[in-house]
């Protein structure tokens, strides 16, 4: 495990993120997390799939 795996650890479905270099993706919802995938349904991209030892998501806690 390296420290991508433990920065996306805490992630679980329904959090909102941003991908670190993809802005203009817009804000994504986390639809699942399973073994290191993360799967994402994002605004302006739609659903994409993270490697989640490749990709630290970036939380968004101020959506509303």
């Amino acid at each position: 495990m390296n420290d991508f795996d433990d920065m996306n650890a805490f992630l679980e479905p329904g959090m909102i993120v941003r991908h670190p270099s993809q802005p203009d993706w817009g804000m994504g919802q986390v639809q699942s997390v399973i073994d290191g995938r993360i799967t994402v349904n994002f605004r302006e991209q739609g659903k994409v799939v993270i490697v989640g030892s490749q990709i630290a998501l970036v939380p968004v806690f101020d959506a509303g």
